[in-house]
């Protein structure tokens, strides 16, 4: 798959130019976050492979870093992340991180790095926790048992990003070979992920990975519906100084009523004196002008 730009058009970030109209053909530029993420994933699966073929025992243990949902019930929640970095085959990493790279790159030119990781491990940790709750209902054959590994549940997340924010954009598909629109792509890929899930319920458990992928479709969709323009640190600097204010405003709310109750205990209706001065509940009024002890002078 590739993008189709047209010359001083297109919605979204260009990532060619060839000058003039016409239609361009390119692959995005391969660099930051998804340059980072796709580099880790291949070196995991090279050592996968390479455990796998020096060391079945040592291989038995990368089980503990799939995500088994009732594991993570009992306290491995390092497989809701775990889980994204680990692929059944070369296949299977080469779709996903073919996909990250061309959607993932676009997304990233228009928030930035940081944003994007925020972006990535939300749609990864919430396909895994969808995962978790699918396979306590029994919805589509699965079980809590079976284990589930693979990033294509941050990936759907990515592209639903991608439609919903250059959803104006053609992309030109490699199979089949035609060009839609990147709205009418997430929405077409949705349905059949939606479809497989359904005709492969019950099959060994083969649903329990499309509920990873719908999954991070759906907290992609409320990440980009929900979530403030500045990502989650925006959430949540802006609920910390909310939080910090009304602490503020009730202590000083706590600090106005004692000393309204210790005022008419002393039964005191003047609190200051002729000249500004604050006179304690203790001080006779001088006549020289001057105020009792501990007195404040404005």
């Amino acid at each position: 798959m590739s993008y189709r730009n047209y010359g001083g058009g297109g919605g979204g970030r260009r990532f060619s130019n060839m000058g003039g109209g016409g239609m361009t053909l390119s692959f995005p530029p391969f660099y930051g976050a998804v340059k980072t993420l796709v580099l880790i994933n291949v070196a995991v699966f090279f050592v996968q492979l390479l455990v796998g073929a020096f060391s079945r025992t040592a291989a038995g243990y990368l089980q503990y870093l799939e995500l088994i949902p009732v594991a993570v019930m009992h306290g491995y929640i390092y497989q809701l992340v775990t889980y994204g970095f680990l692929h059944n085959g070369i296949w299977h990493i080469a779709f996903n991180m073919l996909a990250l790279w061309m959607f993932g790159a676009q997304v990233e030119g228009g928030w930035g790095r940081r944003h994007f990781y925020e972006f990535y491990f939300f749609c990864l940790i919430g396909g895994a926790l969808t995962t978790v709750a699918v396979s306590y209902t029994g919805l589509l054959g699965v079980t809590p048992y079976i284990p589930t590994v693979g990033a294509s549940g941050a990936i759907f997340g990515v592209i639903i990003a991608f439609g919903m924010l250059y959803g104006e954009q053609e992309v030109m598909l490699i199979l089949p070979p035609v060009s839609i629109k990147a709205k009418y792509m997430a929405v077409v890929l949705v349905i059949i992920e939606l479809a497989l899930a359904l005709s492969n319920s019950g099959l060994r458990g083969e649903g329990i990975a499309y509920a990873a992928h719908l999954g991070g479709a759906l907290f992609g969709w409320i990440y980009i519906r929900f979530m403030p323009r500045e990502g989650m640190r925006f959430l949540a600097s802006e609920r910390y100084y909310g939080i910090r204010n009304s602490y503020y405003k009730w202590k000083r709310r706590r600090a106005a009523r004692k000393f309204e109750v210790y005022m008419r205990k002393h039964d005191r209706s003047d609190y200051f004196d002729k000249y500004g001065n604050y006179k304690a509940p203790d001080d006779k009024e001088k006549g020289n002008g001057e105020s009792g002890r501990g007195g404040w002078v404005n």
